[in-house]
């Protein structure tokens, strides 16, 4: 009777040395040596070459194969997440500057309480009032304290609130305080904002930011608490 033939132990191991190889090889040539690197088909190949040459009297582990299919979905899991990841942050950088450059030629409010003197020295400042107010004035400041000039603003809802002062030098900074009074005398809390005209976007960072007049630091974007419309 004629013997048939059976692969031996030896060239089983050395066909899946083989292919391990050359899934390697691929790798390396990806320029990374990572497990991550390998892909569904890389993991195949092994897989079929572990078939393929695997002992009649010692198969293998139904165990250790549904090991190694796990192992396959995990990695294109692993590929799937990186590239919806990448392609999240491409769209919200590319939102990021859309926002941003939809700014430009706008006045912003900020928190804070400066004032800067355009060309014509004229300056715009907002507030927010907690309650409404009888009696509303603002008081603009010199840098060293003294009083620069006075705004009188009379009575005024709830909410947000802007002036315009036409006092100033050009290109100098100040800073003001709002008072507020109820009917009854008391006192209406403020919120006072620093208003910047948007001149350009800055992209020196990761992530876009503003550059306005009067101000030397560009803004964050999402430090802009409101938009009061086009400069005039």
């Amino acid at each position: 009777m004629t013997n048939l033939a059976t692969p031996s132990a030896t060239a089983a191991a050395n066909a899946a040395s083989v292919a391990a190889s050359t899934t390697a090889t691929k790798s390396s040539s990806s320029g990374s040596g990572s497990a991550a690197s390998l892909t569904q088909a890389d993991f195949l190949q092994l897989l079929t070459a572990q078939l393929k040459y695997q002992s009649p009297t010692n198969p293998a582990d139904p165990t250790q194969m549904a090991s190694e299919f796990a192992a396959i979905s995990t990695v294109e899991g692993i590929n799937g997440l990186n590239t919806k990841l990448s392609d999240l942050t491409t769209s919200t950088g590319a939102a990021q500057m859309a926002q941003a450059a939809s700014l430009v030629g706008k006045q912003v409010a900020v928190s804070g309480n400066n004032l800067t003197a355009n060309s014509a020295g004229t300056a715009a400042g907002a507030f927010t009032l907690a309650g409404a107010s009888t009696n509303t004035n603002v008081t603009i400041l010199n840098s060293d304290g003294s009083i620069a000039g006075t705004v009188s603003l009379g009575a005024l809802s709830p909410g947000q609130q802007n002036f315009s002062w036409n006092g100033g030098t050009a290109g100098t900074s100040y800073s003001y305080d709002v008072t507020a009074t109820d009917s009854s005398g008391g006192n209406v809390s403020v919120t006072p904002y620093s208003v910047y005209t948007v001149e350009g976007v800055n992209l020196s960072s990761g992530t876009p930011t503003l550059n306005v007049a009067g101000s030397a630091t560009t803004l964050p974007v999402s430090s802009v608490q409101t938009i009061l419309g086009a400069a005039s």
